[in-house]
């Protein structure tokens, strides 16, 4: 099986619920959720002006590989009612695949590990709370090193 770290998260609506919905959706299409952080309220990032985010991070084992993952994610995320109409725009739910197993890759639908992560406050803190000593394939760094190092101050709050 596949060690995957998933970032879910949304602002629209009933966030604790979409949220709870989403894991259902993973465990049952993608595989059993080992470990998952609590609920961290987060700040827009991006797009600024919207409704702050309820973001939480999981560790899913998985066997697909990147490719179908990304495809089942997608699908996940339009059977909730995920709309994209503009880049970090507002939305009901996203699923971000933040690491697969120590895989480096960039396909047409998926780049690993994710190419933003580590300049993100809302991903590393959920992220670090369940893999602190996961080490960053690329940076070769850990979880913890990259959250003590991130230049990004925004508000993240465990509810």
């Amino acid at each position: 099986m596949n060690r995957v770290f998933l970032l879910i998260g949304g602002n629209l609506g009933d966030r604790t619920a979409h949220l709870a919905q989403a894991r259902t959706l993973i465990e049952r299409h993608i595989g059993p959720i080992e470990k998952t952080s609590a609920i961290y309220e987060t700040a827009a990032w991006g797009l600024v002006q919207q409704p702050d985010f309820y973001n939480q991070a999981l560790e899913v084992a998985t066997a697909l590989q990147p490719e179908p993952l990304m495809q089942m994610i997608l699908k996940i995320e339009a059977d909730m009612g995920r709309v994209r109409n503009e880049r970090y725009g507002p939305r009901v739910i996203d699923i971000d695949i933040l690491l697969y197993n120590d895989l480096v890759c960039k396909q047409p639908l998926v780049t690993l590990p994710h190419p933003r992560m580590q300049e993100r406050r809302f991903v590393l803190v959920p992220l670090n709370e369940i893999a602190p000593e996961r080490q960053h394939p690329v940076l070769h760094q850990t979880i913890r090193q990259l959250l003590d190092a991130v230049n990004d101050d925004s508000a993240v709050k465990k509810i």
